[in-house]
């Protein structure tokens, strides 16, 4: 529509916030490069659930607090279920020049299914404390094992997975700290050394730097 009404459309927040993604992904490819995959946590909420749930402050808590924070999407099970990161990958993938659909994408959960039938928001929350044991096992195997939680999109042509991952500190997820994203390209420049992109990728601030910028875009030309 964007191109038959000759207008600008541009979307940078749909994945990263404020982080430029989608831009330096048109830009590796305006230049004749050729995306070959991506690993990326696309989720500042989740990144900020798993980074805050500890000893003193179980998982549903935490999962209460970056809802009150305004981290989480307005339902917290969008998040909690992998679809908000399923559809980032989707974008993203898409970006790269790939034909991809959601049915493509595997899933593989971490919140036990019973939460997801509470029938509010509230209820949810009610129903995720019940599981505050199992998540806080989960913690301690991945503290034992000396690795972090981290939730993962990861993409190759021909295959699309989102889903929890334990790291250990030579992976380059293991530092993020609180609400970052961070995305990997591999491309046929970046092949053995991918182009890493980092920061906040969460919160009301961020994001309306992001949605300025494309404004600021589109006005400049």
């Amino acid at each position: 529509t964007a191109r038959t009404k000759n207008v600008k459309f541009l979307y940078e927040t749909n994945v990263g916030a404020g982080l430029p993604l989608i831009r330096t992904i048109h830009d590796l490819i305006n230049s004749g490069d050729i995306i070959t995959g991506f690993q990326a946590v696309l989720s500042g909420s989740l990144n900020f659930i798993l980074n805050s749930f500890n000893e003193k402050m179980t998982f549903s808590k935490t999962v209460q607090k970056a809802q009150e924070a305004g981290f989480t999407e307005p339902d917290p099970r969008i998040d909690l279920s992998g679809t908000d990161v399923k559809r980032k990958l989707l974008i993203l993938a898409r970006e790269c020049g790939y034909q991809i659909e959601m049915e493509d994408i595997e899933s593989l959960p971490f919140v036990p299914e019973t939460s997801f039938s509470a029938p509010t928001k509230d209820a949810f929350i009610e129903k995720l404390s019940e599981q505050d044991v199992y998540f806080e096992k989960m913690r301690k195997s991945a503290i034992q094992n000396k690795k972090k939680l981290r939730y993962v999109a990861d993409f190759k042509p021909g295959k699309a997975t989102v889903g929890l991952l334990e790291v250990n500190e030579a992976h380059p997820f293991y530092e993020l700290d609180g609400k970052d994203n961070i995305l990997m390209l591999y491309t046929r420049l970046y092949e053995e050394q991918p182009m890493v992109i980092k920061g906040a990728g969460a919160g009301a601030g961020v994001t309306a730097s992001g949605v300025f910028a494309d404004i600021m875009r589109i006005a400049i030309g």
